[in-house]
């Protein structure tokens, strides 16, 4: 337990939340007017200035205009309440992807008779540090991108691992999530791999 959660007992659910560019614009102004009417100037514009494009979430963003009146109201009226914790992909046809814009749950469940199933994190919402995923594959595979800056490791739990391929970083950088892998494959392939920095 973190000292900010033992000194707020009614600490807010959502504030390990993914914070949007929307959250990280409603910040920003709230920064420059307390700037300009020397509301903590020095100390708010300054934590801004060097904090603002590293925050993630919706607790980090919060900490940054804790000494300003009224900001805890300003901020969570853009705060994005998280998906269910579970999704359950399975499938016997040729492909199936889930990638775009979405939102990581806790734990993922991916099961391939014989069909091909994308599970793409690149462009995905993420507040979680760690992601479980369990994945079976009969004759199918099953093939997980990851973004870059994020890590993956496979669990001593997983079967016929000289199946499984794991080609993602093993430590994830500050803030981003580890994806733990569980993977059973039969006679198919379960495959990890990480887009690269630009």
């Amino acid at each position: 337990m973190t000292g900010a959660e033992q000194s707020s007992p009614q600490t807010d659910p959502a504030e390990n939340a993914r914070a949007s560019d929307a959250d990280r614009e409603a910040i920003a102004e709230m920064l420059r007017i307390a700037a300009g009417e020397a509301v903590s100037t020095s100390q708010s514009w300054t934590k801004g200035s060097v904090w603002l494009t590293n925050a993630r979430t919706y607790g980090q963003l919060q900490a940054l205009v804790a000494d300003l009146p009224g900001h805890r109201a300003s901020v969570s009226r853009h705060v994005t309440v998280p998906e269910p914790e579970t999704l359950a992909l399975k499938t016997t046809a040729p492909l199936l992807k889930q990638s775009g814009q979405w939102t990581v749950p806790r734990r993922i469940t991916a099961e391939s008779t014989t069909g091909f199933i994308t599970i793409d994190f690149t462009r995905a919402s993420c507040a979680h540090r760690e992601i479980t995923v369990d994945a079976v594959t009969r004759s199918g595979r099953i093939r997980l991108i990851l973004p870059p800056g994020w890590a993956a490791r496979v669990s001593p739990s997983s079967t016929n691992t000289s199946h499984i391929s794991n080609k993602a970083a093993e430590t994830a950088d500050p803030d981003a999530s580890t994806v733990i892998l569980t993977g059973h494959p039969l006679s198919g392939y379960i495959k990890v791999r990480q887009r690269r920095r630009r």
